[in-house]
């Protein structure tokens, strides 16, 4: 089992290869090195290299069976939820494309004839024996479609982009966001280390992703300070609320804050604190909704 394909670099292919080689070969010959594929999300640098891994997989094994009938891998990915909005609509979503121009002798389809199949929240992946080797967790915010993956016998979670080892998440939704850190924080699954997609992997798993909560709390906070501390200005801009609060940043830095904070404004706007009242990007115009009697 493979759990994404990267970025699609030729790079990649040869450190896959010595992986899949150095490690026991499989019982039976005529078996295929790696019968499932799962994919945390769409984003280019976990899917952009299934063409070359497929492509690697059906290499290996000929290498073994030539002539011989080959029975390629599944994909899974968890499914973008019908009328859902978020960056799978963008230009820069390469998936559409690229799964277009698989051969279909390359992997083998759902029953439904696509090249997915659907991933569904807590669905478990077994050996042959009935071990549980994997289990899915939804997981949205970064991404709608992103998951997690619990990992039992090396008690950790894959994070993908959720959490990462380096730096802190881009997300899409923030709300979706905190509530996925929050049910990983806490589920019943039994881990204490996290295998995230970019960085190094984090022995102390739930104290990092308390950390990614209270840094979301605390900027949500702030948001709310800037916006009351200024008695008789109504209605602020997110270009206003970025100037106050990374004042001290570079100025270079403010644009990419600015989605940030964005998108903290609408996760308040969903909870009912504050009132989008004209204007869209950074020129979108805010107003705080007092509670009844305030």
């Amino acid at each position: 089992m493979l759990v994404d394909t990267a970025q699609g670099l030729p790079s990649y292919i040869p450190i896959l290869s010595s992986a899949l080689q150095s490690t026991a070969p499989p019982t039976d010959p005529s078996q295929p090195d790696v019968s499932d594929i799962i994919i945390s999300h769409w984003h280019h640098d976990h899917v952009d290299g299934i063409p070359s891994v497929l492509i690697l997989l059906k290499e290996l094994w000929d290498g073994r069976n030539t002539g011989k009938s080959y029975t390629p891998p599944r994909l899974h990915k968890y499914p973008v939820p019908e009328g859902s909005t978020g960056g799978h609509e963008s230009s820069n979503n390469t998936l559409p494309t690229l799964l277009e121009g698989i051969p279909k002798d390359l992997y083998t389809p759902s029953s439904e004839g696509t090249v997915f199949h659907d991933l569904r929240n807590d669905q478990i992946f077994q050996d042959s024996l009935g071990t549980t080797l994997l289990r899915v967790l939804h997981t949205p915010g970064h991404t709608v479609d992103s998951i997690a993956l619990h990992v039992p016998q090396d008690r950790a979670l894959y994070t993908a982009d959720t959490v990462l080892g380096h730096g802190t998440a881009v997300f899409e939704d923030l709300g979706a966001y905190i509530e996925s850190l929050n049910r990983m924080l806490n589920s019943q699954l039994t881990y204490e280390t996290l295998y995230p997609a970019h960085g190094a992997i984090i022995p102390n798993g739930r104290e990092t992703i308390s950390t990614y909560i209270k840094h979301r709390l605390e900027r949500e906070a702030q948001i709310i300070e800037v916006i009351q501390a200024a008695p008789g200005k109504e209605n602020f801009s997110t270009w206003d609320i970025v100037r106050t609060i990374y004042k001290s940043y570079p100025e270079n830095l403010w644009l990419p804050a600015a989605r940030s904070v964005d998108l903290h404004l609408k996760k308040l706007k969903s909870d009912g604190r504050v009132k989008h009242v004209g204007g869209e990007g950074t020129e979108a115009k805010w107003k705080l909704v007092r509670a009844p009697g305030l």
